[in-house]
């Protein structure tokens, strides 16, 4: 394999996030992310809470990688993203993953924050296909990723599901520890849009799954509506109609910020949310996602326990030499 990505050797100081934390994952050191270069997965298992071109009534396929990039304080999947839950697999491992999750029905397989993990994701989803996996593959990223991460993955990834949380380099800074993800957010989302394009643009199968796009998430942040106009602007700018759009508002305070109160310890109101599905509305989009009231529960973040995380290996044979992860 001819790529950057056909190795570990982008662990040796790290440098595959924006953090450019220049950690040594290879020797056992964390990077920003929190991750080594070994995998981790939290929860393999069929999820409904996508939006209907991605989880339908099926289900997508989801692989939820233990780490990120970002230090949201309102994050509510804080026990994989910050505290570090999740079981060690191999590469041959996530292939066959990949596989199992085919076999069970899904819709897709999706990959939930896995950039940081990049090499093997990629060397894994090239496994499960030459072992017969024809399934569109989802990124499902917090869209704080590099421009080159994102070109060098675009021939493995069929749909981006990218987050862009905030035009306000001060809102970002303070809720994610990262005041450069507006800058940030907007170059990935712009490769990502010129690899699609590339691909032919967007499609979708019979059934209305996606088979290739870009949906754009945003979640609405008590008191920020201003910012999430702003958001809506500059992705209108980037790419017009040729992204699906979806605003949330499942916000859910997590304990941290109902302990710290203000704006973060509670809901968004119906006023709040209205007004951003207004302003998407009046800039044009054609495909907007939307939420039905009474969806601020934890009840969308699903059980990390490991689920469907353990199993049989694909041969080293169908990964390649420096596929895996050393158990």
């Amino acid at each position: 394999m001819d790529d950057e990505l056909a190795s570990l050797e982008p662990y040796e100081r790290c440098r595959l996030c924006p953090r450019r934390c220049g950690a040594r994952r290879l020797a056992g050191e964390r990077g920003v992310c929190g991750a080594t270069s070994r995998l981790r997965v939290a929860r393999c298992a069929l999820h409904f809470w996508e939006e209907p071109p991605i989880s339908g009534e099926a289900g997508s396929g989801a692989i939820f990688f233990t780490g990120c990039p970002l230090r949201c304080v309102f994050c509510q999947n804080h026990g994989i993203s910050q505290e570090g839950f999740g079981l060690e697999v191999s590469c041959e491992r996530l292939a066959a993953m990949m596989l199992e999750l085919e076999a069970q029905g899904a819709l897709n397989i999706n990959l939930v924050t896995p950039l940081h993990f990049a090499p093997q994701v990629k060397l894994a989803v090239r496994a499960a296909r030459a072992a017969g996996m024809s399934l569109p593959v989802v990124c499902n990223t917090s869209g704080y990723e590099t421009e080159k991460v994102v070109s060098l993955m675009s021939d493995v990834v069929d749909v981006w599901l990218t987050d862009f949380k905030y035009a306000s380099r001060e809102l970002a800074g303070r809720l994610s520890h990262a005041a450069d993800y507006p800058l940030v957010a907007e170059r990935a989302l712009l490769r990502m849009l010129a690899g699609l394009r590339e691909r032919g643009g967007r499609r979708l199968g019979e059934d209305g799954r996606m088979l290739q796009g870009v949906i754009v998430r945003h979640l609405v942040m008590p008191g920020q509506t201003d910012d999430s106009l702003r958001v809506l602007d500059r992705v209108w700018a980037l790419g017009g109609n040729e992204l699906d759009l979806s605003v949330m508002n499942q916000y859910t305070p997590n304990e941290r910020c109902r302990r710290e109160g203000g704006d973060l310890g509670r809901a968004v109101t119906d006023e709040e949310y209205e007004r951003v599905l207004d302003h998407a509305d009046d800039l044009g989009f054609e495909r907007l996602w939307w939420q039905q009231g009474g969806t601020v529960s934890e009840s969308f973040v699903p059980a990390f326990d490991a689920t469907g995380v353990r199993g049989a290996e694909l041969g080293r044979q169908d990964v390649g030499q420096d596929g895996g992860s050393h158990e």
